[in-house]
């Protein structure tokens, strides 16, 4: 299962967290993303992607499994379970999607546009489970909801107001 995913760049700060497994408490969850940058940031790019990590919040026999593009590290956390390839091909399939999405993906990407790599994450890996990892398929679901945003966007009217919105959208009063 895969405890948690975080996203940091090369200075440290968080650009995405998602922790499936809960981490109670902003204190513990700097703590968490702390103790993973320092464990991975401080090997060198030559040596493997694979890391047996001791996150005390997950509890022992945690691997980091990461990868280093340009300024970000992608590091996902997982028991002894996982497939390490397969969290490494997993890693691969967002990045791809990501640079697919964005033509190009860039650290100031995932700042301005959370929401849609959050989609994107959702596609991919729900609950701590990975859902999918066919490439073609989280892009079609990508497209799929943009479309959907895309036709919702034009039955509501800039000017309109809320009710008018849900109105027009089929809810009415009662949503």
């Amino acid at each position: 299962m895969i405890k948690g995913i975080v996203i940091v760049n090369n200075s440290g700060k968080p650009r995405l967290v998602k922790f499936y497994q809960n981490v109670f408490g902003e204190d513990r969850q700097q703590s968490v993303i702390r103790r993973v940058f320092q464990q991975v940031s401080t090997r060198p790019d030559s040596f493997c992607n694979y890391l047996e990590g001791s996150v005390p919040e997950w509890g022992e026999n945690i691997k980091l499994i990461y990868r280093h593009y340009a300024t970000l590290y992608f590091v996902f956390a997982v028991d002894a379970q996982e497939s390490d390839l397969g969290i490494l091909d997993l890693i691969q399939v967002f990045v791809e999607a990501l640079d697919k999405r964005f033509e190009n993906v860039c650290e100031l990407d995932l700042i301005f546009h959370s929401d849609r790599v959050h989609y994107i994450l959702d596609e991919i890996v729900m609950g701590g489970m990975v859902l999918e990892t066919n490439i073609n398929s989280i892009l079609q679901a990508i497209n799929d909801q943009e479309k959907m945003h895309a036709d919702s966007m034009k039955k509501a009217g800039p000017s309109d107001s809320v009710d008018a919105i849900s109105t027009k959208l089929g809810a009415g009063r009662n949503w």
